[in-house]
């Protein structure tokens, strides 16, 4: 399961991605999406020192996406708030059930990681604008 925190940076880039290229202070974004401001002011910073958004001082400012939205992988975004996707690997034991239990688990990192380098910021967005789409007409069908 993902972390809190990396949910609500998710959360954060997905609104900066919507609005894309403005700028939004940290109480519009707060607000448009329910998240506590001092906290989303230092996930936005974590997400700055990894150059996934961009800030700007003074009125006209506020935060926005440093490089398009399909350049935007989400273990990326993890990664810059502390909060990779890890998997549990079974414990120590010398047993080759328990050894070939740690390989299936890397294995499957491995496979997690893959994903997720591949997983686009834009196509979250994608399929956040499909389910707008699909509420707003009502329950409209839905293809992905």
């Amino acid at each position: 399961m993902l972390r809190r925190s990396a949910l609500q940076a998710l959360q954060a880039l997905l609104h900066l991605a919507m609005v894309n290229p403005q700028w939004c202070s940290v109480s519009e974004i707060a607000e448009a999406q329910g998240l506590p401001a001092p906290m989303l002011e230092q996930l936005l910073l974590q997400l700055r020192r990894a150059a996934l958004v961009e800030a700007k001082r003074g009125r006209q400012g506020g935060y926005r996406l440093s490089r398009p939205a399909e350049a935007i992988p989400v273990g990326e975004v993890l990664k810059a708030v502390g909060a990779p996707l890890v998997l549990d690997a079974p414990g120590d034991s010398s047993s080759a059930e328990q050894d070939v239990l740690k390989s299936m688990g890397r294995r499957l990192q491995s496979a997690l990681d893959r994903e997720l380098k591949q997983l686009t910021l834009q196509e979250l967005l994608f399929d956040l604008q499909s389910w707008q789409e699909c509420l707003s007409n009502e329950g409209g069908l839905m293809l992905g």
